[in-house]
């Protein structure tokens, strides 16, 4: 049933992309969406710091008129996935309730490295951005509140240390990595799944959206249920779905849905301004693969490149 509810929900958001008109002026701080232009913008940027990162161009047929036609959206390949969320969900020791005082519980940091080693509870380093015009533009509101429901524990998002200089994650995946190995029989092997993970330009929502497509220790692609496995079981067929890519024909990849992204990043933004400094659109990319860690925390792309955060002077 929740099957035929998102493919017509997919289907009624398609329409309203289709009618919805291309953001032209900045409305970043306003209200944490992205033009075109400004997507782009934070592509480049993820792709200069991270070069495991590249932009890609997809079908021809379905390149987008409002993007560059050798940047439709970018791709990073064989992201290792060692662990499946069932084995890291309840563990006391690897979650880390933020906002605790929220009514709706709380944002749960569940990274599966080791939380000793800090990194959720210092601040963002400061950061720029250029002024920008910020008129208002229409576009078709198609949100319910079943939408709200789906993504809310994305709402508690709090700026922390994981934007933090140096990510110090990196040295917990290493020790996580060789306590597993330690686990296992002297010989037996580590059978680790990977993921090409790609990210669009949604036109409707007007934000990046995050797309997985899963492969087993022998190259072989992973049914849906298997992909399911890899996803927060508070996400699965929610927040994410199967849904059909838009720059690539094929068989449904999985989605972490965009509804709520810009208004996550709208209050991050005003919790970095809070505190004196302003948030650089072209950080956008970075911090949303921060935040959209918390739905699939066993995939392990976020630890290989340590981003240095540019200080305003």
């Amino acid at each position: 049933m929740q099957s035929v509810i998102n493919s017509v929900k997919g289907t009624a958001l398609g329409v309203a992309e289709y009618l919805t008109p291309i953001l032209k002026e900045s409305k970043f701080k306003e209200t944490g969406v992205l033009t075109p232009e400004e997507f782009v913008a934070a592509g480049e940027h993820l792709v200069h710091h991270c070069p495991t990162w590249q932009w890609a161009v997809g079908d021809v047929d379905r390149a987008k008129s409002y993007l560059p036609k050798d940047k439709q959206f970018l791709l990073t390949r064989n992201v290792p996935c060692s662990r499946r969320c069932k084995q890291i969900e309840y563990c006391d020791e690897l979650e880390q309730i933020i906002e605790i005082d929220d009514p709706e519980g709380g944002w749960v940091d569940t990274h599966h490295y080791d939380p000793s080693l800090g990194g959720i509870d210092e601040k963002v380093t400061e950061m720029s951005l250029e002024e920008t015009p910020q008129p208002s533009s229409s576009r078709v509101d198609l949100d319910t509140d079943e939408d709200d429901e789906e993504a809310a524990d994305m709402e508690a998002f709090e700026v922390s240390g994981m934007l933090d200089e140096q990510d110090k994650y990196t040295e917990g995946i290493e020790k996580s990595t060789k306590e597993m190995r330690d686990s296992f029989p002297e010989g037996e092997i580590i059978h680790t799944r990977t993921y090409d993970l790609h990210i669009t330009y949604d036109k409707y929502y007007q934000t990046p959206r995050l797309w997985l497509f899963g492969y087993d220790e022998n190259r072989k692609p992973l049914s849906v249920d298997q992909m399911y496995e890899d996803v927060s079981q508070d996400h699965a067929r929610k927040t994410v779905t199967m849904e059909i890519h838009p720059h690539i024909p094929g068989p449904p990849m999985a989605s972490v849905h965009p509804c709520r992204h810009a208004e996550v990043m709208k209050k991050i933004i005003e919790t970095v301004m809070e505190g004196g400094r302003e948030l650089g659109v072209h950080m956008y990319l970075i911090i949303f693969l921060k935040f959209v860690q918390s739905v699939i925390p066993t995939i392990e792309y976020d630890y290989t490149q340590n981003f240095m955060l540019p200080t305003s002077t």
